[in-house]
């Protein structure tokens, strides 16, 4: 626990200091899309209740209608945290490399912090791979996701020859929104089939051990038995947990060992947190989206 303190503390004193701080007056933090916003809420209020405390003032959620809405409000100042995409940490970083620092990151029950992005569909539709999506519609949650987008739209290319244009492969690609929106699209029938994020360790019946697909069978959305993988993605990393550069040093300090200790002080809360089973959160530094950030640097340019 010492080793981990230290690297806690090494890690927060990497976050650029050089803006004057002031005290704050309240703590914002943004919740990525990916389930509906009263889940969002009520899954992260004990994190909240508990920053609240550590810091002594006002602590408040705040739930954007899509990525880019919490992505703005790290580049502009109007929130202090935020667990994002690496996908999405890259595009705060393109566009302004000093506004946030990545300090931990969400670690699987293996010790690994990666995960998957999972295209599937329904068991009934006889879709069990990407041969047989030729012509069909394939559902994606939202622009700015790593899982959700930015990767597959990577190596789907690669495995079908073909581009991710409506109607080259597949009759139609289509953005539904968020994870939860793709998962209930296929699982209605609606579009033929999606794709959303799991840690990967774990039991297809389970939704895997955390991400997405074991929240909306949490939240009894699916069951897993009516649902086949069609694809898997390579290993991902885990999105960082990033806080705002202009804090002061004392409250970035507070809010990592609060989350580094979370997962030790209360298993549930970490749960409802990490949208699953996880061992905790871990440090991670800028170092480890390097590859992600080159990846949509070079679709931005396309």
């Amino acid at each position: 626990m010492k080793t981990l303190f230290a690297a806690m503390i090494a890690t927060t004193a990497l976050i650029s200091p050089a803006i004057a701080q002031d005290q704050i007056t309240e703590f914002r933090i943004g919740l990525l899309g990916g389930e509906n916003a009263q889940d969002r809420l009520a899954s992260n209020e004990c994190f909240r209740a508990y920053a609240e405390e550590a810091l002594g003032v006002p602590t408040k959620l705040f739930t954007a209608a899509d990525y880019n809405g919490v992505i703005q409000g790290l580049i502009g100042g109007t929130l202090d945290m935020a667990w994002l995409g690496a996908s999405g940490y890259a595009a705060v970083w393109l566009e302004n490399p000093d506004a946030v620092t990545p300090v931990l990151v969400k670690t699987n029950l293996d010790g690994s912090f990666t995960y998957h992005s999972i295209g599937f569909a329904r068991k009934d539709s006889g879709i069990t791979s990407l041969d047989d999506m030729k012509g069909k519609v394939f559902a994606f949650g939202d622009p700015n996701s790593t899982s959700g987008y930015l990767v597959p739209s990577v190596e789907i290319p690669a495995a079908t020859g073909a581009t991710m244009d409506s109607g080259d492969y597949f009759g139609e690609v289509r953005f539904v929104g968020g994870h939860e929106q793709t998962i209930v699209a296929v699982s209605n029938g609606d579009v033929d089939a999606g794709v959303t994020w799991a840690d990967g360790p774990g039991d297809w019946e389970d939704g895997y051990n955390s991400g997405a697909l074991r929240k909306a069978v949490d939240a009894g959305l699916v069951d897993m038995n009516d649902l086949v993988e069609i694809w898997k993605s390579k290993p991902i990393p885990e999105g960082p947990i990033v806080l705002r550069n202009a804090l002061p040093e004392d409250v970035k300090a507070k809010m990592v060992e609060l989350t580094a200790n979370l997962h030790a002080n209360d298993p549930d809360c970490a749960y409802g947190v990490a949208a699953g089973e996880t061992a905790g959160f871990t440090p991670i530094g800028h170092d480890a989206y390097e590859t992600i950030i080159a990846v949509r640097r070079a679709q931005m340019s396309n």
